[in-house]
């Protein structure tokens, strides 16, 4: 039988050739970044505008109903010494949020499948995730930081270590959110980690008040939680107070986004709960 498909030298056309992408799968690594920023950036109004209402919130109660004109934290007004606290806050909850929502939902609906396809390697993937959940915490704190300003004085002693305190806090949490999409089957189970560990963690790490004015005990327990080294961070970045050693915390936090990056790449690379 007489063969009449066209080869490649007869079409007229030269043969395709097949992509070589090195070491590095750099087109897919930064269109899985875009697609998950543009994913937030789509619905603004509530991954970004949302979070900001929700800290004026929390600022006009301490600083109209609870008297925080006229209180102090040693020699600072309280609602000066607050505003870096609530802008961490806001930043992990969202860079936690962004991750960790984006693989539940996509698991959900069955579409985790095209991430999984592509020639992306567990690397890649991981990279692209973590930092487009940094990105919505950088996003969120920028906006965070410009509504408050106005209304509290503070500014930025070290543009270093605020800078610093929001990327590992960011990046921490952006971890954690892939660990909690990544072990979570329902939407319970996410919010179980939401409620049960990300909330309590960060409202009992000093946002709303000083850790020196725990007894022994919380005082050590609040030592012991990552978030207070980022609170803590923060406010030495932007007011100049700390409640603890700044170089304890860069390196407590440095080391915890080394180990929370070391696991999420071994889960990814076992395709841990990701493959139907």
């Amino acid at each position: 039988m007489q063969n009449n498909a066209i080869r490649p030298a007869e079409s007229g056309h030269a043969p395709v050739a097949l992509r070589q992408y090195g070491p590095v799968n750099w087109l897919g690594l930064w269109t899985l970044y875009h697609k998950e920023v543009q994913r937030f950036l789509k619905v603004i109004t509530q991954t970004v505008l949302a979070p900001v209402v929700t800290t004026l919130l929390f600022f006009a109660v301490f600083a109209l109903a609870l008297g925080g004109n006229t209180r102090h934290v040693d020699d600072l007004p309280f609602i000066t010494f607050l505003a870096p606290g609530l802008i961490m806050m806001a930043t992990t909850q969202n860079a936690f949020a962004n991750t960790s929502s984006s693989i539940m939902i996509s698991k959900i609906q069955g579409n985790i499948i095209d991430m999984l396809m592509p020639p992306i390697s567990a690397g890649e993937f991981l990279f692209a995730y973590a930092m487009a959940g940094v990105t919505r915490g950088v996003v969120v704190a920028t906006a965070v930081g410009l509504a408050m300003w106005p209304f509290a004085d503070f500014g930025v002693q070290s543009w270093v270590a605020t800078i610093y305190f929001v990327l590992c806090g960011s990046l921490i949490l952006s971890l954690t959110g892939i660990l909690a999409g990544l072990w979570s089957e329902k939407f319970d189970h996410l919010a179980a980690v939401t409620n049960f560990v990300v909330t309590p963690l960060a409202f009992l790490s000093g946002t709303f008040y000083s850790v020196q004015r725990l007894p022994p005990f919380w005082y050590g327990v609040a030592h012991a939680d990552p978030f207070f080294y980022m609170i803590d961070g923060i406010r030495f970045g932007m007011i100049g107070h700390t409640d603890g050693n700044p170089l304890l915390g860069a390196a407590v936090l440095a080391v915890t986004a080394a180990a929370l990056w070391l696991l999420t790449y071994a889960l990814l690379r076992r395709g841990y709960r990701l493959q139907p």
